[in-house]
């Protein structure tokens, strides 16, 4: 089984964005087996470490991912440089908010998750800076400029698709809207996604038409629709060409972990970057 999936879209020269399995490379044991890149999911850092060290030889990343503390929210990070490889030592690498807020250099992690800004989305004009984030049925989301001068990730579990996390993410890019092109990734799907009355309201109390995503399955639930909520988003935001959001986290448990159909697991990692320029 391949290690990932290569976003299926019509990406601007240079631009490569891809989501990992849970399979094909890592070492991490049941139930994170094999290729878990989390480091809150409960799973040894040790073996985190090693998994995330063999995504980078194996993509041969032109540095290491910037991967963030996802919380459900809406903050937006800018990352300008990326980080240096192992055995390069630090220079002058940094953050930058999409608020323009500096944040100080933060030295290379010595074990999973120290060191990773608290943020929901990360943007970069950079080439070589590679995003990422994390998910297990929430809905990865890249966007890339039509022109390659930019890229973002978003992480938007039903909580921050609901509280605008696509919006803000858009809003927070040096590029308008019209000329953003964007990848829904794997996913909880329609078919197995199953939510309550406190997810229905979340959408439909603010925007009537979106109770088309929800299809009732008994009372007081239904199986929605995460890739159609995404896309109404994004088109009223401006985003109009969106691709992806065929893939299902849920039902597919040999390509993806899922939380709500295994409880406790790993994670797979969704990952954006610009090539240099030869």
């Amino acid at each position: 089984m391949s290690a990932w999936i290569d976003a299926d879209w019509p990406a601007p020269p240079g631009v490569r964005a891809l989501t990992t399995t849970r399979h094909g490379l890592g070492v991490s044991r049941p139930p994170f087996d094999d290729f878990n890149l989390g480091s809150r999911c409960g799973d040894h850092a040790d073996a985190v470490i090693e998994n995330r060290r063999q995504l980078e030889a194996a993509l041969q990343l032109p540095s290491p991912p910037r991967w963030l503390k996802q919380v459900h929210g809406i903050e937006v990070v800018r990352f300008e440089l990326p980080l240096p490889l192992a055995g390069e030592g630090w220079g002058e690498g940094g953050v930058l908010s999409a608020i323009e807020e500096s944040t100080p250099p933060q030295p290379s992690p010595a074990f999973a998750g120290e060191g990773e800004v608290q943020a929901d989305a990360a943007i970069t004009a950079s080439p070589g800076v590679v995003l990422a984030i994390l998910t297990a049925d929430c809905l990865p989301v890249v966007f890339a400029a039509h022109d390659g001068c930019e890229i973002a990730v978003a992480h938007a579990g039903w909580r921050g698709l609901a509280a605008g996390m696509l919006e803000a993410t858009v809003a927070a890019m040096r590029t308008p809207a019209s000329a953003l092109m964007a990848w829904l990734g794997p996913a909880a799907g329609p078919d197995a996604y199953e939510v309550g009355v406190e997810v229905f309201d979340a959408f439909v109390s603010r925007d009537r038409a979106a109770e088309a995503a929800f299809l009732p399955t008994r009372p007081g639930h239904w199986n929605v629709d995460l890739y159609a909520l995404a896309r109404r988003r994004l088109a009223a935001a401006g985003v109009m060409q969106v691709h992806g959001g065929g893939l299902c986290t849920i039902s597919d448990p040999q390509r993806f972990f899922s939380h709500r159909r295994d409880g406790r697991g790993g994670r797979i990692a969704t990952l954006a970057w610009m090539q240099a320029s030869a």
